[in-house]
């Protein structure tokens, strides 16, 4: 079944590349493809909204072009930049072979595409059917004007470059953005996407996401991590911590924990590998031996 077919026909698509993903997110994807809208995921670090883009580039499969977003990040680093020593080249070449240089037909000869170096937003308008999978990943981390700048791909699927005129999309670019919600967006930027917020899956959620990529993983130790990074993340331990574990950090936990042949977590082992879950000199040092045993209590038995 075509994975556009359904919400179902997604997920499963989705699951066989890895991504487990629960009703909602799946219908959040399924409605950005029909409606053909970019889709705004929100969440906190380490949630899989990366994963998502990565994995449904896979699932439709459509080359993925990422969009690294960074505080300072200029426009021309976004959509493109013209080739200015081949542009050079060429006028010195000119008057080399002793032609007069006329200076409008000299910038039309220039300003062509083949000296134009086209950056992911333009890769993504530019890409052949079935179009590309654009990852705009964490556009928090940009200024005010770039989101600005943004407002007539998102809007239109198109870019206005003043020396060639207007692109659009051969096909439309598959579009997801990412945030980790560092500042608020615009209400513009938001008003172009459907939006979803991607929060921490469920215990049985991630006890499967474990399973899935951590398949040398006893099935008694993913519960066990599985159990305990959702315990880290609860109240009231996730207090004592300035962010808490996310996905990959559970994934490559469990990674860590077979590597070290552990049949059983303990407070040792989580001392010894506190530096996977957490990325703070402060967190690793919050999670204590007490601490630890705490949350290492097995669960109470249903009556």
């Amino acid at each position: 079944m075509n994975a556009l077919a359904s919400v179902d026909a997604l997920m499963q698509a989705l699951r066989d590349e890895g991504y487990l993903a629960d009703r909602r997110l799946a219908t959040a994807v399924f409605l950005a493809l029909q409606l053909q809208r970019p889709l705004l995921l929100e969440g906190e670090p380490g949630v899989g909204k990366t994963a998502l883009a990565q994995a449904l580039a896979r699932a439709l499969q459509r080359v993925l072009i990422r969009l690294q977003c960074y505080d300072g990040m200029e426009q021309r680093e976004a959509l493109y930049e013209w080739n200015y020593a081949a542009q050079l080249l060429h006028l010195r070449a000119a008057e080399a072979q002793g032609r007069a240089v006329d200076m409008g037909a000299a910038e039309r000869e220039v300003y062509q595409d083949r000296y134009l170096i086209p950056r992911p937003l333009l890769q993504a308008l530019r890409a052949p059917a079935p179009g590309a999978v654009l990852l705009i990943d964490e556009v928090d981390r940009a200024d005010e004007p770039f989101e600005a700048f943004l407002l007539e791909y998102l809007g239109e699927y198109q870019v206005s470059i003043p020396e060639i005129g207007t692109v659009q999309a051969a096909a439309t670019p598959v579009t997801i953005l990412t945030s980790n919600r560092t500042r608020d967006l615009h209400d513009a930027v938001k008003r172009r996407c459907l939006y979803h917020w991607l929060d921490y899956p469920e215990r049985e959620r991630e006890l499967a996401i474990v399973r899935a990529q951590v398949p040398g993983a006893s099935d008694a130790l993913a519960r066990q991590v599985a159990l305990f990074v959702s315990r880290l993340r609860s109240q009231p331990f996730a207090d004592a911590f300035q962010r808490a574990p996310g996905i990959a950090e559970s994934v490559e936990w469990a990674k860590a924990l077979v590597a070290l042949d552990t049949l059983v977590v303990d407070p040792e082992v989580v001392s010894d590998t506190a530096g996977i879950l957490f990325k703070q000199r402060e967190d690793v040092a919050a999670l204590t031996a007490v601490l630890a045993c705490e949350l290492l209590q097995p669960e109470p038995e249903a009556s």
